[in-house]
C-alpha cells in the first residue's frame, strides 16, 4: 500500500520582532526512514516567517506538516473568541482573518497591531501589571487564563500548556500563534489545516503540534522537556523508532525539538484514534482547532 504521506515536517515557530529569527527552525523525516534533518534556512541569519510560508505553499510530495503553535484561541468555554466584543469572529478562519487585518502594518508576519488594539488587547496578558480586564472569564477558577479543549487534554496526558492569552514568561506561546494564524491566513486554500478543514483524501496537510508531547513519546521525562546535547537527541529519536542524528556536544532546543517532533510524526501518524479524539466535535474544529496528538 502506497503510503498516505512522503515526508513529515516539523517547524518550530517565533513570535519575536525582526526580519529573521534564529528561533525558528523546520526538519523534514522521510517516510522510507533514517534520520530526520534540519532544513537550512535561505539565510544563514535564519528563517523569516514569508520564507517559512513560501516553503509550505511550495510542496511537491505530499507532507503532513506540524506547527508548535496555537492554530485558534479558547472558544468553547464563553461561546466566543472574544466575550462582549462585537467583533468577535465565528471560526477560526474568521479568526485568522480578523488578526491578519489589524496587523496589516506590521512587517514580516508580527502580531503587534493586533495585540495594540484597544479592544483585542483587553483580552491578553500583556507583562507585569499589563493584563488586561477580560483575560480571565467571571468566575475563573484559576489566574492562568482560559484554555482550548485541546489543551485541558494534553493537561491530562502530563504536559502543561500556557495559555494562547497569555504573552508573558518563557513558556509563553500566544505570540507565536497569533504570528501563525497570520501565516495560515495567507496560506488560504492551498494547505487544509487539520481539524478546521477536513483531513484530505490526498495531498499536504498542516496539524498544529506541541512538541512537548512528542518529547514524552520519545522518552524524556521530568518536569522540563527540552533536549539539549546530540546523545539524549539520538535516545529520544531512538524510543521513536529513528536513527540518530549525526552530531556531538550541544544542540539548541529549537532544532532538537523540530528534529524530534518530524520524526514523532512519522511515527505516529498511523494512529487512528489521534486523528479522532473523543472530545474533538466538529464545532470545536471549525473554532479552536485541536493538537494532533492530544486524546
Amino acid at each position: 500500500m502506497t503510503p498516505r504521506f512522503a515526508q513529515f515536517l516539523a517547524v518550530d515557530w517565533s513570535g519575536a520582532k525582526g526580519p529573521r529569527q534564529k528561533g525558528i527552525a523546520v526538519a523534514v523525516a522521510n517516510v522510507e526512514g533514517g534520520p530526520p534533518a534540519l532544513l537550512a534556512p535561505p539565510d544563514p541569519r535564519g528563517w523569516a516567517r514569508a520564507e517559512v510560508l513560501a516553503l509550505l505553499a511550495g510542496l511537491k510530495v505530499p507532507t503532513l506538516i506540524g506547527l508548535d503553535l496555537g492554530i485558534s484561541l479558547p472558544h468553547a468555554d464563553a461561546d466566543a473568541f472574544f466575550p462582549g466584543w462585537d467583533a468577535s469572529p465565528a471560526d477560526a478562519r474568521a479568526l485568522w482573518a480578523l488578526i491578519d487585518a489589524l496587523c496589516a502594518d506590521d512587517p514580516h508576519l508580527e502580531a503587534g497591531g493586533f495585540l495594540a488594539h484597544p479592544e483585542a488587547a483587553r483580552y491578553f496578558r500583556h507583562g507585569a501589571g499589563a493584563t488586561g480586564d477580560r483575560f480571565l472569564l467571571p468566575g475563573a477558577a484559576t489566574r492562568e487564563g482560559r484554555f482550548r479543549i485541546a489543551e485541558h487534554a494534553q493537561r491530562q496526558q502530563g504536559v502543561r500548556p500556557v495559555s494562547n492569552f497569555n504573552l508573558v514568561g518563557a513558556a509563553q506561546v500566544g505570540k507565536s500563534s497569533l504570528t501563525g494564524m497570520r501565516m495560515l491566513h495567507r496560506l488560504g486554500p492551498r494547505l487544509p489545516v487539520w481539524p478546521v478543514d477536513p483531513l484530505p483524501q490526498e495531498g499536504s496537510v498542516v496539524t498544529e503540534i506541541y512538541t512537548s508531547m512528542a518529547a514524552r513519546l520519545g522518552g524524556v521525562t521530568g518536569t522540563a522537556t527540552k533536549v539539549r546535547s546530540y546523545a539524549a537527541l539520538g535516545d529520544a529519536l531512538g524510543a521513536l523508532g529513528s536513527p540518530p542524528v549525526a552530531g556531538t556536544g550541544a544542540i539548541d532546543d529549537h532544532s532538537s525539538d523540530a528534529l524530534l517532533t518530524a520524526a514523532w510524526l512519522r511515527r505516529v501518524h498511523t494512529i487512528g484514534e489521534l486523528w479522532h479524539p473523543k472530545a474533538l466535535t466538529p464545532q470545536i474544529a471549525c473554532t479552536e482547532g485541536w493538537t494532533f496528538g492530544a486524546l
